[in-house]
């Protein structure tokens, strides 16, 4: 038992690392206009669950989140504060925290919360579903 909690523990400071070098790149793909960038953090495999969508699945999906959200919505920029990151077991993670949209004159637009589930693949931590909302005012 001692030998699968320990195994646990590193897995969990491995995504950890991988988490924060993951999330310092991000944004960059937004101040660049470089889309590969940013589908290269997802999983093949993933979803995008942006609020007031349809999901967007897979790198296809990404790669249209990536446009919308840099030519319609004018995201250039931000920052994710990580909050809290749960070890699951078997290859999986989740990342809590709180996000910051900025706009071409490096402004903040828009700020919200979000949850990841990270999943561990063959090409490393990747996110496996990305869900987030605004800390806008309800209607």
């Amino acid at each position: 038992m001692l030998f699968f909690q320990a195994n646990a523990q590193t897995e969990l400071e491995e995504a950890k690392q991988v988490i924060s070098e993951s999330n310092d790149v991000y944004f960059r793909a937004f101040k660049e206009h470089n889309a590969s960038i940013f589908v290269d953090r997802y999983a093949e495999d993933c979803l995008i669950m942006a609020p007031n969508s349809s999901s967007f699945e897979g790198h296809d999906g990404a790669l249209d989140f990536f446009g919308i959200a840099y030519d319609t919505i004018g995201l250039r920029g931000g920052k994710f504060t990580t909050t809290n990151i749960y070890g699951l077991g078997d290859g999986y993670v989740v990342e809590e925290g709180l996000w910051e949209s900025l706009d071409k004159d490096h402004k903040v637009f828009d700020k919200g919360k979000f949850l990841v589930l990270w999943k561990k693949t063959a090409k490393g931590w990747k996110m496996f579903r990305d869900s987030f909302s605004s800390d806008g005012k309800l209607n």
